[in-house]
């Protein structure tokens, strides 16, 4: 990644299950978000996934067809210069990690929903993602129609028909809809066009307390490993406002559950910043936007296997208290 560019937006990608949401990330960024032995075996993702990429603009090539993922272009073999970095929260399309989905969602300040051509729309969790996008108010959607070089263009024709018959009165209504193929790398071009032009640099805050989104937490050790090379647990998320730098007492809340007398509490986590990655950098500074994650002093086994997942984190003392009870209305989807 050109050291200039760092990601600042985060993009949601959503949809049913096995429309390639997955592969389409690894087209844009060469990653592969499936890192867990249980998705590699399944072939599904089961946990939020996560990708930078840096979208760059031929120097030579006019149009759009001048942009691409790759610092060379792909059409002329000329030198490229980089435009924008981004990064993708790929979400889980199963019905039975729905939860997950709904969690990354709040990082996300735009969102492409992934449909097959292959397959009648809507499908379940087309339906499902699409109304979670409304409810936690990300409008700025674009609409991948994917897999169309596995139909014939007359049913491609009728699938986009029928993307446009379902988000009709939806939020979603003014979507462009974008018909690529991930896996044969066909009008990638075309999709990082809309992707740019739909979902906007967000404004952040930087001057205001940090809150940073948790969405993820590790224990980076492998196993064997000497007591004298243990590295303390490692939280990632999104910085939504305000600037964590390295070395910063951070608060995590609302922390560990205990339980006295029969009632449960929440103890809030208070340690120490020892590194930040972000866009696969190591930076002393995390600035809003982007996905980061966070070294700390905590004991690994706080954070393994996303334990801290859906927490807040922010600079000690800073975070608003943490209720045990709370009342609100439900909306069923």
């Amino acid at each position: 990644m050109p050291e200039e560019l760092i990601p600042n937006t985060n993009i949601g990608v959503v949809g049913h299950v096995d429309h390639g949401k997955t592969t389409l990330v690894n087209t844009l960024t060469g990653a592969w978000t499936d890192r867990h032995s249980e998705e590699m075996k399944r072939g599904i993702s089961i946990r939020l996934g996560y990708a930078d990429a840096v979208f760059y603009r031929c120097k030579k090539c006019r149009g759009p067809e001048g942009l691409t993922t790759t610092p060379v272009c792909t059409r002329c073999n000329s030198e490229t210069e980089p435009v924008r970095a981004v990064s993708f929260v790929d979400a889980p399309g199963h019905e039975t990690l729905m939860a997950t989905m709904l969690s990354g969602s709040a990082l996300m300040d735009g969102a492409m929903l992934v449909i097959s051509a292959a397959d009648r729309c809507p499908q379940p969790q087309t339906k499902e993602h699409l109304m979670a996008l409304d409810l936690v108010g990300i409008k700025n959607i674009v609409i991948v129609q994917n897999k169309i070089d596995v139909v014939s263009h007359k049913d491609a024709i009728k699938n986009y028909e029928e993307i446009k018959a379902f988000v009709k009165g939806t939020i979603a209504e003014n979507a462009p809809i974008i018909p690529v193929s991930a896996q044969k790398n066909i009008n990638i071009w075309a999709l990082i066009q809309a992707l740019d032009e739909t979902i906007a640099e967000p404004s952040r805050q930087p001057e205001a307390d940090p809150v940073m989104l948790v969405a993820r937490s590790f224990d980076v050790n492998r196993p064997g490993c000497s007591w004298k090379d243990v590295k303390g647990g490692v939280v990632g998320g999104s910085l939504i406002r305000g600037l964590i730098e390295d070395g910063d007492e951070i608060e995590i809340r609302p922390g560990i559950q205990t339980q006295v007398e029969n009632k449960i509490k929440w103890e809030p986590i208070v340690t120490k910043v020892t590194e930040i990655h972000k866009g696969n950098k190591k930076v002393h500074v995390a600035t809003p936007g982007g996905l980061i994650a966070i070294g700390t002093k905590l004991d690994p086994a706080i954070t393994k296997s996303d334990m801290l997942a859906g927490q807040v984190l922010g600079h000690a003392g800073s975070l608003p208290p943490v209720w045990e009870k709370m009342w609100f209305s439900v909306k069923l989807m």
